[in-house]
């Protein structure tokens, strides 16, 4: 039994059937944005794998991190001790993140630092006194993460987990934001949210969102200005604002995170992903002096939290190389290319029959289609067209490499249009 046959017989892949798996192809190697496969192609990468190779495959800088780090020690644990690569790491996230943010948790993915946010925002309340606020309230449409409580704030009916609705915790939900990002900003987004707050605010203990772009729930992109006033209702009704920035943080939207668009600073943030340049799995969660100080007061007197592998030096040092690269400002002229350029190119895709939307900020650009689209056959063409980008539902969309060049990023975008002119 080969490679393929063998994976296919006996592994689980995310979303997939083990009745009728989707078909996987098998990776041999990859460098600067491209992916070999074994069977021979190269392929140019549309999904930075998931949004987290930002800075593209093989990176030499990245790499010596892991060479130097893996020959000191790959791990130790987190709990009475500390190391170098954290402290570094931790450093430069607060010297990037918003203004406010002061403590960091290290977690093991975005998912968990997502488990990680919710569960500050409700012992926070509880310490305080105050454990009827013990609710939280978000956007339809957003996606968190795949775990229990992440997916209780993810859209309980769009949403990849209604199949679990009788038992995970009902939280509220206003309806998502409707004024784009170009567009101006309509008072009908806001009021639902407004009313929620008025009624439900004394057992809010949160409001999470996805900061602009709200990612697998629909890859929808709102204007800055519901995020602006999700932050002044938390400040009016003294409910804590998570801003999950695990897909938008670190360049991706334009800005370095997405809340800059609206111009707010968050109580609770999470980020993931690219934060280790698509290495190896790493997230964390960082708050306020006032959360971290309010999560400590009273019993047990600590945070009920602390995964096995927190603070993972390997991934550590990684994700420090990967911020260095960051702060080195390369990005902001990538991002902004990318985002020229697909606004140039991927508006023809809104002559086809089979497209209804295309929508494009920083390094991102969406086509969403009328009806969902067959995820097998459209892979396929994509293969054989040179790319990998992975569609799901009723959305083509990419989120290449920083690093990608112009011709690259045409022919993902010509591989789309040739792909649903075809539909």
């Amino acid at each position: 039994m080969n490679n393929t046959e063998f994976d296919k017989r006996h592994i689980w892949h995310p979303y997939t059937s083990a009745v009728n798996p989707l078909p996987c192809y098998e990776v041999a190697g990859a460098s600067g944005a491209k992916i070999h496969l074994a069977s021979g192609e190269t392929l140019i990468d549309g999904m930075s794998s998931w949004w987290a190779a930002i800075h593209g495959y093989n990176h030499p800088e990245l790499n010596a991190a892991a060479h130097e780090q893996v020959d000191k020690f790959s791990h130790v644990m987190f709990g009475g001790l500390t190391h170098e690569p954290a402290v570094n790491l931790c450093r430069q996230l607060l010297n990037m993140a918003p203004a406010g943010m002061e403590r960091v948790f290290l977690a093991d993915s975005g998912s968990v630092s997502v488990e990680v946010a919710l569960k500050m925002a409700l012992q926070y309340w509880a310490c305080q006194g105050r454990a009827d606020k013990h609710k939280v309230i978000t956007s339809r449409n957003g996606y968190h993460g795949d775990t229990f409580a992440a997916m209780s704030v993810c859209d309980p009916v769009n949403g990849m987990h209604s199949l679990f609705s009788n038992v995970l915790t009902p939280q509220l939900f206003a309806p998502a934001p409707q004024t784009r990002y170009e567009q101006t900003f309509s008072e009908d987004d806001i009021l639902p949210l407004e009313e929620l707050f008025e009624a439900h605010h004394n057992e809010l203990a949160a409001f999470i969102i996805e900061p602009i772009v709200q990612g697998a729930g629909g890859m929808r992109i709102y204007h800055p200005e519901y995020l602006r006033r999700a932050r002044q209702l938390c400040d009016q009704y003294d409910v804590l604002l998570i801003c999950d920035e695990i897909a938008t943080g670190f360049g991706r939207t334009g800005n370095l995170f997405g809340c800059e668009h609206a111009g707010i600073s968050p109580d609770i943030m999470c980020v993931g992903k690219a934060l280790t340049g698509g290495y190896m799995t790493l997230a964390a969660t960082l708050c306020t002096e006032d959360v971290a100080l309010g999560v400590c007061q009273g019993q047990p007197g600590v945070f009920m939290h602390g995964p096995t592998y927190m603070g993972n030096p390997l991934a550590c040092a990684v994700a420090s190389a990967s911020l260095t690269l960051i702060g080195q400002n390369h990005w902001q002229k990538q991002v902004a290319d990318i985002e020229s350029q697909l606004k140039q190119t991927l508006p023809a895709c809104l002559s086809l029959a089979a497209v209804k939307d295309v929508r494009v900020l920083g390094a991102i650009g969406v086509v969403e289609t009328h009806h969902p689209v067959d995820v097998a056959r459209l892979q396929r063409h994509f293969v054989k067209a040179g790319v990998w980008i992975r569609p799901f539902n009723k959305l083509v969309y990419i989120m290449p490499p920083y690093i990608i060049s112009g011709d690259e990023l045409n022919q993902l975008t010509d591989a789309i249009y040739m792909a649903l002119s075809k539909n």
